[in-house]
């Protein structure tokens, strides 16, 4: 347990080295802190903090800087993640200039982090692969493009748009529409593109058209059943001290290129997670710290935005923009669904 002027003094080093990457020594602390301390006291309380293995010692300077350890401290007990009216109202207006589908509302949602963060932001959409096709509906727009809406046995609904690249007569959409929904209703999401390739003589049977049609559906499928991870930010790891080593930074690059990764990283429990140093077993890196928040869309589906940084970031910041996203992206999910 810290004492007060610990306690006092701890939170003031983590606040100033998350602002500037530089070790914080008694000079600093005598001109930060609000108590009255000589600088003898206050490196007698360092060297104590440094003892709980809440702080360390860096080879280049006399000053301190946080450990894992003590980030985790700071987290579990000192971390207030108020967030600013002024900032709320600001982000509500972003999703109000137009409408926007569930998939640019995430997409949006994750550029917003990494903007206000300088960190690197991910979206875990909902993984729709292992559900099961219920539903088609297509809805033309004109004779060369329509919007399909896709609905799974777990309420998922998946909009898009098709471009044909000659025209197509209402009565081969319509036709194509019931075709695909009496074949292919039940079938995993995962496998309905090699379904549809079994089913492709009918289509070719029933509808004049069904080249175009067929290749539409097709690539649609595959993007409905990819691995649905966005990232955005990944060039604000250039600007962080941490990485300035060249073979660190390709080595963080890499992993963000690697959707596996952040699927083996989600949050399985509650809400919100905070994976800080070795936390994240599967990095392999000690000095990075992985934040997930969970956005809900119904019972059954769930999503997860990350953001991956240094262990020097400003965690009760991060935390209150992305609990506050993930509450916006549920709330505009409900407004439209």
């Amino acid at each position: 347990m810290l004492s007060e002027r610990q306690a006092v003094i701890f939170k003031t080093i983590v606040d100033e080295f998350t602002k500037t990457a530089e070790p914080v020594g008694s000079k600093t602390l005598v001109n930060l802190l609000s108590m009255r301390c000589s600088s003898a006291t206050i490196r007698n309380e360092m060297a104590a903090l440094e003892e709980m293995g809440l702080l360390e010692k860096t080879h280049t300077s006399s000053g301190r800087i946080p450990s894992s350890k003590g980030y985790r401290f700071y987290v579990e007990n000192m971390m207030e993640t108020q967030l600013d009216d002024n900032v709320k109202h600001s982000l509500q207006q972003v999703f109000q200039e137009r409408h926007y589908t569930l998939d640019e509302i995430v997409k949006k949602s994750c550029d917003i982090l990494s903007q206000m963060t300088n960190l690197t932001s991910l979206v875990l959409g909902p993984d729709s692969r292992c559900q099961r096709l219920q539903h088609i509906q297509l809805f033309p727009i004109s004779e060369r493009s329509a919007v399909a809406v896709f609905i799974t046995d777990h309420g998922h609904t998946e909009n898009k748009t098709f471009q044909f690249d000659t025209t197509v007569s209402l009565n081969d959409i319509q036709t194509c529409c019931n075709l695909l929904n009496d074949k292919l209703c039940g079938t995993p999401i995962s496998s309905v593109v090699e379904k549809m390739k079994e089913i492709k003589p009918l289509l070719t049977a029933s509808v004049s058209r069904h080249e175009v049609l067929f290749q539409a559906f097709v690539n649609a499928f595959i993007r409905f059943a990819s691995d649905n991870v966005y990232c955005s930010g990944q060039s604000n790891m250039l600007y962080q001290p941490e990485f300035a080593d060249i073979e660190r930074l390709k080595q963080l690059m890499k992993m963000l290129e690697d959707s596996s990764v952040w699927r083996q990283l989600a949050n399985t429990e509650g809400d919100l997670a905070i994976r800080i140093g070795n936390d994240n077993g599967v990095l392999q890196m000690d000095d990075v710290s992985v934040i997930t928040s969970k956005f809900h869309l119904n019972a059954q589906e769930e999503g997860q935005l990350m953001i991956v940084g240094p262990t020097r970031m400003q965690y009760d910041r991060v935390v209150a923009l992305m609990e506050y996203m993930s509450k916006v992206i549920e709330e505009l999910y409900s407004e439209e669904y």
